[in-house]
């Protein structure tokens, strides 16, 4: 007999956080609240993507689509967004999530900064 684990009740308000990964092979997008939890993640393999079309701008945009959709219905209206990564993908996921009904508040680069790696 194994017990499951009850399922915390995640706290949904107005306003999230949405994380964009673009990178070269693939577009990853998770909607969190304020807290960190996430409430809507989605990735191109996910939306019924293979191979190289996972990392063109259109799969982007139903990437950022199917999450904003799922974060809507659950009741997220304004997001701020936070983009990682250096493919070209990256304008259209914020486009798509624009289009889906979701305000956008700001939007912050973290890419990380090269800085010619260790010393020799």
């Amino acid at each position: 007999m194994t017990s499951k684990a009850k399922k915390s009740k995640i706290e949904i308000t107005p306003q999230g956080i949405a994380h964009i990964k673009a990178g070269f092979n693939n577009t990853l997008i998770t909607i969190t609240n304020q807290a960190g939890q996430t409430i809507a993640s989605s990735s191109s393999g996910q939306v019924g993507f293979k191979g190289t079309k996972k990392s063109t701008p259109y799969v982007a945009a139903q990437v950022a689509q199917a999450a904003a959709r799922k974060a809507y219905k659950e009741g997220l209206r304004t997001v701020q967004v936070k983009v990682k990564g250096i493919s070209q993908t990256k304008e259209s996921a914020i486009r798509a999530l624009i289009t889906n009904g979701l305000t956008l508040e700001n939007i912050t680069d973290i890419t990380p900064e090269r800085h010619n790696g260790c010393r020799p």
